[in-house]
């Protein structure tokens, strides 16, 4: 069974960066793409960005193109999402997932465990 094992995150000023990283282990026939998800206090939980597994091909939401890159590491089975230009409207509980593709969190059946970022001065 696929599992998915986050690191990175924590607390940072405006303007800063961070990383995320993803660690796979159990692919399976299924798993298309590695996502990022985030959920903000109060919000639904959106897409940030998509890896394809296949040919690296990545898509961004809007409101991180520019400031986020997502990335992969094949040997290591780990995706990782280098934040930088951070902003308060970037805190949120970030998720990595794995499953087909696009934003749409139903179509991720593997996820990790969630973690904290948080932008604040």
């Amino acid at each position: 069974q696929l599992q998915l094992v986050q690191s990175g995150g924590g607390l940072v000023q405006p303007g800063g960066s961070l990383r995320l990283s993803c660690a796979a282990s159990g692919y399976t026939s299924d798993v298309y793409s590695i996502a990022w998800f985030r959920q903000g206090p109060g919000k639904e939980r959106v897409g940030v960005s998509i890896i394809s597994i296949s040919d690296g091909s990545t898509i961004y939401a809007e409101s991180v193109k520019g400031r986020f890159t997502i990335s992969r590491d094949n040997a290591k089975n780990t995706v990782y999402l280098q934040m930088n230009f951070l902003r308060p409207g970037d805190t949120a509980v970030y998720y990595c997932a794995a499953g087909l593709d696009g934003w749409v969190t139903d179509w991720y059946g593997s996820w990790g465990q969630g973690t904290q970022v948080t932008v604040s001065a």
